[in-house]
């Protein structure tokens, strides 16, 4: 079952990062707040996007490690790692939507959120580690005993505010992104955990009568 867990864990971590590089592709709609970060960095400073993605996740996870380590588990490094390497690689494959400057693009960010979800849901229910943005807001939520979607709500405002001011790319599915992802997100989440408990409730089954012969 150890194998099954990293196999959900590495194909949602694929899927979520296609959704997200299917989101760039169409960003003059406007994408993800820390998304928002990433590009505005790569557009001032160079290096590639999926580079600034590991750079922030690395950040995030080292501050979290100070606030509480028991949200740091080797899911969470890989995350940090992979999420922005697999994204550098579909922008170089460049197997992607063109954006189209019409209301079909739209669609396709839509499409490219739902993506995300599901691809959020799979690697979650494998429960290796937390991503580093979720690990660190969790953080910030247990040191503050405030309620995480508070904190969820001031952390990314202030990382929109951030990649605004360095000029990146915001606009109305910004502000969406919260309302189509996350219900995707949870309702994928509970359905993958669901799926993985079966699958290792069958093989414990078939092990204990393996054993029993």
């Amino acid at each position: 079952m150890f194998v099954t867990r990293w196999l959900f864990y590495f194909i949602g971590l694929l899927t979520f990062s296609y959704g997200i590089t299917i989101a760039l592709s169409m960003q003059h709609l406007g994408i993800h707040p820390w998304d928002v970060l990433a590009v505005a960095l790569f557009e001032k400073l160079g290096l590639s996007i999926g580079s600034w993605a590991i750079i922030i996740s690395l950040i995030l996870i080292i501050v979290s490690w100070f606030l509480d380590k028991s949200y740091i588990k080797l899911g969470t490094f890989l995350n940090g790692v992979l999420v922005g390497a697999f994204v550098d690689l579909f922008l170089w494959i460049d197997f992607l939507p063109n954006a189209s400057f019409t209301w079909t693009d739209s669609l396709v960010m839509i499409g490219g959120m739902i993506i995300m979800g599901i691809g959020g849901g799979l690697y979650n229910s494998a429960q290796v580690g937390s991503g580093p943005r979720d690990g660190f807001m969790l953080s910030i939520a247990d040191k503050t005993n405030a309620p995480i979607g508070r904190v969820r709500i001031i952390v990314e405002s202030f990382i929109l505010l951030l990649g605004l001011i360095l000029g990146g790319p915001v606009f109305w599915f910004t502000l969406i992104f919260t309302f189509v992802q996350s219900p995707v997100f949870a309702y994928s989440f509970t359905r993958f955990k669901t799926v993985l408990s079966f699958i290792e409730r069958r093989h414990n089954t078939a092990k204990n009568k393996s054993e029993a012969v």
